[in-house]
């Protein structure tokens, strides 16, 4: 059976179990992952294997240059993709009182902390494509803002008083806008 409050939401932490109904949590927490990019992280890690193969136990007869080349080449690829896709294979919202946070991978980086303070407005984006940003990642388009985006799918939008746009794929993004509107309305913020 389903608990409406929980799902809500999201089953994230509230303030009390007193709170009105209405009343956002207290922390929002939510998060998106990509089990694709775990592929390519292997990719990566073949890369890099290949690499310290090549350095430990080749016996190229074309020279020392070429080898170094390939060693060089191959680690250096190796750790670009282990790095760049392990980075990306999640992504943590976290709203609370005064910020929203968001951090990826495992080891949280890169990390974007947006006061409340500099937010004017948060909209749903139902569908949010690497396409669109030109790929996974941390993004960056002239006419889009940033964005930080680890799949397709739905997807929050931060509209900060500077003019930019902040744009994250996290799973149930709608109760996130809720309780980040909910948030703008007490500090007397446009939403």
């Amino acid at each position: 059976m389903r608990d409406p409050a929980h799902e809500e939401h999201g089953g994230n932490v509230r303030d009390g179990e007193n709170a009105a109904p209405d009343a956002p949590p207290e922390v929002w927490t939510g998060r998106a992952t990509n089990r694709v990019q775990w592929l390519l992280a292997c990719a990566g890690a073949a890369c890099l294997a290949l690499g310290i193969e090549l350095a430990v136990g080749s016996m190229w007869t074309a020279g020392f240059a070429p080898l170094l080349m390939s060693v060089v080449g191959c680690i250096a690829v190796g750790l670009l993709m282990l790095f760049g896709t392990l980075a990306f294979v999640h992504v943590a919202v976290k709203v609370d009182k005064d910020f929203l946070e968001v951090r990826c991978g495992h080891l949280g980086l890169p990390r974007r902390h947006i006061p409340l303070s500099h937010v004017v407005g948060a909209d749903f984006a139902p569908s949010v494509t690497p396409r669109q940003w030109g790929g996974w990642g941390y993004r960056w388009r002239p006419e889009k803002g940033t964005a930080v985006v680890v799949r397709r799918g739905e997807g929050l939008v931060l509209r900060l008083g500077d003019g930019h746009k902040f744009t994250v794929t996290v799973d149930n993004a709608e109760s996130a806008v809720r309780a980040i509107r909910a948030r703008l309305k007490v500090r007397g913020t446009s939403v």
